[in-house]
């Protein structure tokens, strides 16, 4: 029970009208650095001509536990599905985002937004297979209301040189879920 039902309920009990409501927890501008995401989307990769882009999965991102969290279920055609927990931290300000898929595969990002966007780095353990080891580095934009677009380079020097690992464009879902 949070602090704030619990003065309610004290107060109701005691026949007194409660001092005016806390504002809820997560309602500060950081907490919607990352809204631009939040939607139902089909996932197609980002080529010269897009007209010829296959689907390759359908992505949920969800705003969670009272808008302190943003969450994803990455749902692909084929390969491991997995998901997101993203929330910024209240004292810095710095987003992070815990990864996982079925396969186990576990990544720690950080970062936060910049020029439009949000970019996320993260040290993934066996990115290119066993023993083959990179930072991660996705960059979020959104294109307009109905298209995000999330750019992944790897870097297998410590961030030295990057090159392109994946290119995705998010549309909005037509279907709605």
């Amino acid at each position: 029970m949070s602090f704030a039902l619990a003065v309610a309920i004290i107060a109701q009990a005691a026949g007194v009208s409660p001092i005016a409501p806390l504002p809820p927890a997560c309602s500060g501008a950081v907490y919607a650095e990352f809204d631009f995401w939040v939607g139902d989307w089909d996932v197609y990769p980002r080529l010269a001509d897009q007209s010829k882009a296959p689907l390759v999965a359908h992505s949920r991102i969800e705003k969670l536990y009272g808008g302190c969290a943003v969450r994803e279920n990455w749902m692909p055609l084929k390969g491991a599905g997995g998901g997101s927990l993203n929330a910024p931290d209240p004292q810095t300000g710095r987003w992070h985002q815990y990864w996982l898929d079925e396969t186990g595969a576990r990544v720690d990002f950080d970062g936060g937004p910049a020029a439009g966007g949000m970019v996320l780095m993260g040290y993934w353990r066996g990115v290119n297979g066993p023993g083959k080891d990179g930072l991660i580095r996705m960059t979020y934009t959104a294109i307009d209301r109905d298209t995000v677009r999330q750019h992944g380079e790897i870097s297998t020097d410590h961030g030295l040189s990057w090159s392109e690992s994946f290119d995705l464009l998010y549309l909005r879902s037509k279907a709605g879920g």
